[in-house]
């Protein structure tokens, strides 16, 4: 029997008394792409958080990876976590000063032991990897560019490279295409999709145009709960309309196909 990636079972996240997530029931298998959806509020983000271990339960089990989250953790044990958990977020979380390669080899501090963690000394197998992972986003002609030289789009693609040298197992990506434009968009989701090809992907979605490139299941989030988790291919104007109603959040545009 293989063992979910994800496991939630009467899971509620609380903050200052309002509840943030109340999920009855949720499992994610190795290998799946699933977007999540949803308007601003819905809990989108507090998920990736509870999966990523920075939003602790306030009742009910998470399991990721294997690992129970739903009790307290040794640093340590988090940290193995999160070694193989790959987050890709909206705010493009770059080392500004860094080079586009630096940023991508940051992605494999997890494997390096003692002082070399520390002053961030690669060896030249590392760098080689790190210049792979570029070149495969196209990216390999800014390997020396600081990140705060990047436009957006190219600053996700080294985030992007990040994830291939750090082969996570678990990728959360927080809306990774909000600050760019369309085109941007749909190239920084193929290469995503792609990067994710021996990985669980979830990913926030802000529009519905993107969700086949990046997910084969969908979950509707609302009010901190699941209204629907169905197949990409099942969704349809009519449900978006419906999830994003009574809310100022506009609805993302219809889906194509």
């Amino acid at each position: 029997m293989t063992v979910p990636t994800i496991a939630l079972r009467r899971v509620q996240v609380m903050a200052g008394g309002r509840r943030l997530l109340d999920i009855d029931a949720l499992d994610i298998s190795p290998g799946e792409r699933v977007a999540v959806i949803g308007p601003n509020g819905a809990g989108k983000s507090t998920l990736l958080r509870l999966l990523s271990g920075f939003v602790a339960p306030s009742r009910g089990s998470v399991q990721v990876l294997g690992q129970a989250l739903d009790q307290p953790q040794p640093p340590a044990a988090l940290r193995a976590l999160r070694a193989q958990v790959g987050p890709v977020m909206q705010g493009l979380h770059l080392v500004a000063r860094l080079s586009a390669l630096e940023n991508a080899l940051i992605g494999g501090l997890s494997r390096q032991r003692g002082w070399r963690s520390w002053v961030r000394l690669y060896s030249r197998s590392d760098q080689r990897v790190a210049l792979q992972a570029l070149q495969a986003v196209g990216m390999s002609a800014h390997a020396h560019t600081r990140a705060d030289q990047l436009s957006g789009g190219e600053r996700q693609k080294v985030a992007i490279a990040r994830l291939l040298v750090q082969a996570p197992r678990l990728i959360l990506a927080d809306e990774p295409t909000a600050a760019l434009d369309p085109a941007a968009a749909q190239e920084v989701c193929l290469l995503l999709a792609q990067a994710a090809h021996t990985a669980t992907l979830i990913s926030v979605v802000h529009s519905a145009a993107l969700i086949p490139q990046l997910a084969d299941r969908v979950l509707g989030l609302k009010a901190g709960r699941i209204v629907f988790d169905l197949p990409q291919a099942a969704l349809t104007d009519s449900l978006l309309a419906d999830l994003y109603r009574s809310s100022a959040t506009h609805p993302p545009e219809p889906t194509q196909g």
